[in-house]
């Protein structure tokens, strides 16, 4: 009889403690089904390259699906509102960055706040952007380029990605810090404008790095200045246009962000795997050959610096009266 009573106190408490494991188990269980990445542009796209890279992964690390869902359109609009209307709970995320720093303000009629109705994720890179002319250009410098400009005001003509791109935006930003004024050529993206700028029907391209780098090699384009603080490594010898223009920058930041309320648990589990990819040397390979730099950062410093970036961007377009295209 000892043994028995033993034995039933033993199972007895061992039933007791088992409503507060599903608890814990559900606490460390995300995600327990596929996740979808939704990207604001087309397939083939920087955001969209960056978000399967850093999906595969995630998919090896967590042992589900991370799903690219493009939804492009609006410049990128589309897809935040998308993923804005997704249950906060860690299956639906963004890919967020600079355009919708840019779309903030230069849309005024969105069904969503930006800043508000998303939770920072995670940083993932940085991609600077290129200065690039015709080789026939006589600029070969920055400051021989702002001194063209000024000597010629809208004579120099620059193309873009489109109204709102971040080659816009750089463009935009490069006229108000150089007091210079320049035409802008929306085209639906970066390899039509510089197959312009090639054909010598355009001055100048504000690209971002994978379109320009074998132009550039082969000769058939110059390339005067980056766009970051610091140099690049895809163009070590070239200089940032900050050195001629101080405090100017205009890189495409790329991350992650969910709907506002998301667990923090998930916030957490998808930052540290976030950064641990970032870190492999494999993905830093990677990103580096698509022109970016590794940039992780933990979700209150990504917040604040897509805080600081809207900001920025605001300042521009608004000085700039610049209008969706």
């Amino acid at each position: 009889m000892t043994f028995r009573r033993r034995t039933f106190l033993r199972l007895a408490a061992g039933v007791a403690v088992l409503p507060a494991l599903p608890l814990g188990v559900r606490a460390q269980s995300y995600p327990s089904r596929p996740v979808h990445l939704v990207v604001g542009f087309a397939a083939g796209s920087a955001s969209d390259i960056l978000a399967r890279l850093i999906g595969d992964r995630l998919s090896q690390k967590l042992g589900q699906p991370f799903i690219v869902e493009n939804r492009g359109g609006a410049g990128g609009t589309v897809g935040a509102n998308t993923a804005a209307r997704a249950p906060a709970d860690g299956y639906t995320l963004l890919v967020s960055g600079s355009a919708d720093a840019v779309t903030a303000t230069l849309y005024d009629k969105l069904n969503y706040n930006f800043l508000h109705d998303f939770a920072p994720i995670a940083g993932i890179a940085l991609s600077p952007l290129v200065l690039v002319v015709n080789p026939s250009f006589h600029a070969k410098t920055v400051p021989e380029f702002i001194a063209y400009a000024k000597a010629n005001p809208r004579k120099v003509n620059y193309g873009s990605a489109g109204v709102g791109s971040v080659a816009h935006m750089a463009g935009a930003l490069f006229e108000s810090e150089a007091g210079v004024a320049m035409v802008h050529v929306p085209y639906r993206g970066l390899a039509p404008a510089l197959t312009d700028l090639m054909g010598g029907r355009l001055q100048a391209v504000f690209s971002t790095m994978p379109p320009a780098v074998g132009h550039v090699k082969a000769g058939r384009l110059r390339a005067l200045a980056v766009t970051s603080t610091a140099r690049a490594a895809t163009f070590p010898n070239l200089p940032p246009i900050g050195d001629f223009l101080p405090g100017y920058e205009a890189s495409i930041t790329e991350g992650l962000s969910a709907p506002k309320g998301v667990p923090t648990e998930v916030v957490d589990t998808l930052n540290r795997e976030v950064a641990t990819a970032v870190a492999d040397p494999q993905i830093k390979a990677r990103l580096t050959a698509l022109g970016t730099v590794p940039a992780s950062m933990s979700a209150e410093n990504y917040g604040q610096y897509l805080a600081k970036e809207t900001e920025k961007w605001a300042k521009v377009i608004r000085a700039a009266d610049l209008k969706p295209g």
